[in-house]
C-alpha cells in the first residue's frame, strides 16, 4: 500500500510537472483529497504584494451566492485565519477549530458561511516563498466528519511551497510578444457599499470582458479580483484594513491589467461609491511581480532597476558601491535565472509593456466543481 510519505512526494512532483494553473489546481485537488480528504474548496492565485486574488479561481462545492461574498467577507470582517494573517504567520496553514478553540461559532466565517452549507471545520494555507504568497487554498470538511488533524496540517505545509513555486514558473515564463497589442485607456466603474455594480462606462466593459470573458457579469467567479479589490477598499475606509486596495492580473487576451479601487466621499461628506480603475497594466506596475517571479536577490534587482534606467556597469559599481566585477558577477547571475543573453534582452523581458502567451487558458479562466 502506498505511503502518506510517497503521495505526498507525488502530489508534490505533480506540482511541477502542471502546464497552466488551471491544472495545478486541477491535480493538487485530486491528489490532496486522497490524503486530506475534503469536501469543499476555494482555490486562488493571489498577488504576492497585497494577498489579493486574481485569476485562475478555482471553486468546489461552494454555493455561488457564497463565492460572491468570499473576498469582502475576508477583506470587510475581522475573524480567524485570514489569509493576511497566514502570510504573516510562521507556519502559513491553521485550522479554524484549532483557531477557535474548537468553538467555531465565535467565527463569523462559521456562522455565515460554512455552517449554512453544512461544513464544520476548516483548514487554510498559504502558498508562499519567503514572504511573497503565490496563491491561497481553503478546504472545508461537513460537520459529520471529524476535524482536520495536525497531521493533515503538516501535510499541506509541505505542499504549499511546491504549488507557490509553480505558480511563480507560470508568471516567469511569460515571453514578450512579436506585436503587443496597443496600450488603451483606463476603464471605470462604481461599486455600492455592498459590492454591487452600479455603473460602468465602455472603456471598464472593454477591459472586463478582455479579462474575464464576454459572460463576466453573469459569472460571479471570473470577477474574483474585482470583489477583492473593491472589498480591500471598503475595508481601508472602515479602518480594518491599510491596503492596498489593488492587483494585477493576467487576462484571458494574455494581456496583464492593473485593477485599482478607492471609497469616493460625496459632496456632503458622506460616504460615496467605491471607484474601480482598470487599465493596461504599465511597466512600472509589472516589473515587481515579474522580478519576484525570477527570484531575483535584493542585490540583483537593484542592479537590474539600474540597467533598466540604461547605466554601464562602470556607473552601476559606483552608484552601488561595488567593484565592476561584482557587477559582472551578479549580472551574470540574473542572465541565467531570467534566460536571457544581453543586456536588452533582460530589459525587454522584464519591463516590456505586455506578457504573452496567456497565464490564463482563455477558455477557462476559473473552474466550478461539483462533486
Amino acid at each position: 500500500m502506498e505511503t502518506i510519505e510517497r503521495r505526498v512526494s507525488g502530489l508534490m512532483a505533480a506540482c511541477a510537472r502542471a502546464d497552466t494553473p488551471e491544472l495545478l489546481f486541477e491535480q493538487v485537488s485530486q491528489r490532496l483529497r486522497t490524503i486530506v480528504p475534503f469536501d469543499g474548496a476555494g482555490w486562488f492565485a493571489t498577488d504576492p504584494s497585497t494577498v489579493l486574488a486574481t485569476l485562475p479561481v478555482r471553486i468546489e462545492n461552494i454555493e455561488p451566492g457564497d463565492c460572491e461574498t468570499f473576498w469582502e467577507r475576508e477583506c470587510r470582517v475581522e475573524d480567524a485565519l485570514l489569509f493576511r494573517d497566514l502570510a504573516r504567520s510562521e507556519s502559513g496553514v491553521g485550522t479554524l477549530y484549532a483557531a477557535t478553540d474548537d468553538h467555531p461559532l465565535r467565527s463569523a466565517r462559521y456562522r455565515e458561511f460554512l455552517a449554512p452549507q453544512g461544513y464544520g471545520d476548516e483548514l487554510r494555507g498559504v502558498c508562499r516563498l519567503g514572504e511573497n504568497v503565490w496563491g491561497v487554498l481553503d478546504l472545508y470538511r461537513e460537520r459529520s466528519r471529524t476535524p482536520f488533524s495536525r497531521a493533515d496540517l503538516e501535510v499541506l505545509r509541505a505542499v504549499a511551497p511546491a504549488m507557490a513555486l509553480a505558480l511563480r514558473t507560470f508568471v516567469s515564463r511569460a515571453q514578450v510578444p512579436a506585436g503587443s497589442a496597443a496600450g488603451t485607456g483606463p476603464g471605470t466603474a462604481l461599486y455600492d457599499a455592498n459590492g454591487s455594480l452600479l455603473s460602468l462606462d465602455e472603456q471598464a466593459e472593454r477591459l472586463l470582458t478582455e479579462a474575464a470573458g464576454p459572460d463576466w457579469a453573469s459569472l460571479p467567479y471570473s470577477m474574483t479580483p474585482v470583489r477583492a479589490v473593491v472589498a480591500r477598499a471598503m475595508a481601508i475606509q472602515a479602518g480594518t484594513d491599510r491596503g492596498p486596495a489593488t492587483a494585477r492580473i493576467r487576462a484571458a487576451s494574455g494581456r496583464w491589467l492593473a485593477l485599482h479601487a478607492s471609497y469616493l466621499r460625496g459632496a456632503d461628506g458622506g460616504a460615496g461609491p467605491v471607484a474601480l480603475t482598470i487599465e493596461p497594466a504599465k511597466s512600472a506596475q509589472l516589473a515587481p511581480i515579474i522580478v519576484e517571479a525570477y527570484a531575483l536577490t535584493p542585490r540583483e534587482q537593484e542592479i537590474t532597476r539600474a540597467v533598466a534606467r540604461g547605466l554601464s556597469n562602470p556607473e552601476i559599481a559606483a552608484e552601488l558601491f561595488l567593484s565592476p566585477h561584482t557587477v559582472r558577477d551578479h549580472l551574470k547571475a540574473i542572465f541565467a535565472k531570467v534566460g536571457v543573453g544581453s543586456r536588452g534582452e533582460l530589459v525587454a523581458k522584464l519591463f516590456a509593456e505586455h506578457y504573452g502567451p496567456s497565464l490564463h487558458s482563455a477558455s477557462a479562466p476559473v473552474q466550478h466543481v461539483s462533486f
